[in-house]
């Protein structure tokens, strides 16, 4: 098992990685909208979304992993009104690759962010 750190996203805000390889895989830990100098962005879903996707595509490239090499992803919304502008985002970042996914609302995010992914992916 191996711990992930880079800086070209946060560091973590509690005590966990931002992800773990194992058995050929990678577990990230979710990904809110930091950039890796720890700056929440504004109260904008599509910034957030953004945001979040370029901190999991650093902390899966310093894994040896990518994007295309995600199998299955999780995202939290603060609200499912939410949903259609973050899949909209979301189809961008990944393009014709279309992981396993799930997608849920919850009461609060941490630092009151408005979207959280975290993924399962391959490593190279």
């Amino acid at each position: 098992m191996t711990y992930v750190q880079t800086e070209k996203a946060p560091s973590a805000i509690g005590p966990y990685s931002q992800a773990v390889v194992a058995n050929g895989m990678v577990f990230t830990s979710g990904q809110i909208a930091l950039t890796p100098e720890g700056v929440m962005l504004e109260n904008d879903v599509v910034i957030q979304t953004k945001q979040v996707l370029k901190n999991l595509q650093a902390v899966l490239e310093e894994a040896g992993s990518s994007m295309g090499d995600v199998i299955k992803t999780t995202i939290f919304l603060d609200s499912m009104d939410d949903f259609a502008v973050v899949n909209d985002v979301y189809a961008e970042a990944f393009a014709d690759h279309k992981p396993a996914r799930a997608t849920v609302a919850v009461k609060t995010l941490p630092k009151n962010a408005l979207v959280e992914i975290d993924a399962v992916a391959l490593v190279k």
